[in-house]
């Protein structure tokens, strides 16, 4: 197969009319607003997918597995979330579906990205992400968390979190400890993961017992590895460990989510 190559920095003079195309993939992290991805449409696409979090109101944040039953057909422009929100909302979903969740924080040990500097540089916004970032671990702000609500609306402000940027180049875990709505045990929890990953969750979450690093994650397809021997429960507070392959796990999400919308 032969695919054009094409070089535009106006979307609107894409010849996305001409190739017949039913739906874009919106990854250049440079048009996430409603406005900026719908030039796609305007160049002749059906469908727009942002691959990151949308900065402005979008017709769906869609986390596969978890709310993609809520699409009608009708939506334009629709956000795939982030890496790490597509592996905590699997986590929280199975909690709340088994037990109910009343409240969670969560934070992300995440591989650096490019929103960060290589060496000391100067000051962003956040001053932390100007550090090295392959020398450095790096508390910073995700919006994971609080994303969380937009794809299960009932949780909506129950959910807050942050995140450590490490020097690792691929491969994330995400912590989540959640207030639920019954004591628990473990093996509860266990249970109600393995057959998540074997029923609904299917493709999406794997259930692994095996002692896992990061590097033994990288190039798993599934948005969430549920790390059995990570599990902890005292009463009614549950921890539960999900890894990621934050950018071939999301990549693997992102063409699965145009298929279903295009």
């Amino acid at each position: 197969d032969r695919f054009r190559v094409l070089s535009e920095k106006d979307p609107t003079q894409l010849p996305w009319d001409d190739l017949g195309c039913d739906a874009v993939l919106e990854s250049t992290g440079l048009f996430r607003t409603r406005e900026d991805a719908a030039q796609h449409l305007t160049a002749g696409t059906d469908k727009v997918v942002i691959s990151a979090p949308a900065k402005s109101e979008v017709d769906a944040t869609v986390v596969l597995g978890v709310n993609d039953d809520t699409l009608t057909g009708e939506e334009e422009i629709v956000s795939n979330a982030s890496c790490t929100t597509n592996c905590l909302a699997p986590l929280v979903q199975v909690l709340d579906d088994a037990f109910g969740v009343e409240s969670g924080l969560m934070t992300t040990v995440h591989a650096y990205t490019s929103s960060q500097n290589l060496v000391d540089g100067p000051g962003t916004k956040d001053l932390r992400r100007a550090r090295a970032a392959a020398e450095s671990i790096i508390p910073t702000t995700t919006g994971a968390a609080k994303a969380v609500g937009s794809v299960l609306p009932h949780l909506d402000g129950k959910l807050d979190g942050m995140a450590m940027r490490v020097p690792t180049p691929a491969g994330s875990i995400t912590d989540l400890t959640a207030q639920v709505g019954q004591d628990v045990s473990v093996d509860d929890v266990h249970n109600a993961f393995r057959d998540a990953a074997s029923g609904n969750l299917d493709g999406i979450l794997e259930y692994s017992e095996v002692p896992l690093v990061s590097r033994d994650i990288v190039h798993n397809p599934h948005s969430c590895i549920y790390d059995v021997d990570s599990t902890a429960v005292q009463g009614r507070q549950v921890k539960v460990v999900g890894w990621y392959d934050n950018e071939w796990g999301y990549a693997n999400r992102s063409v699965e989510l145009v298929r279903e919308i295009a």
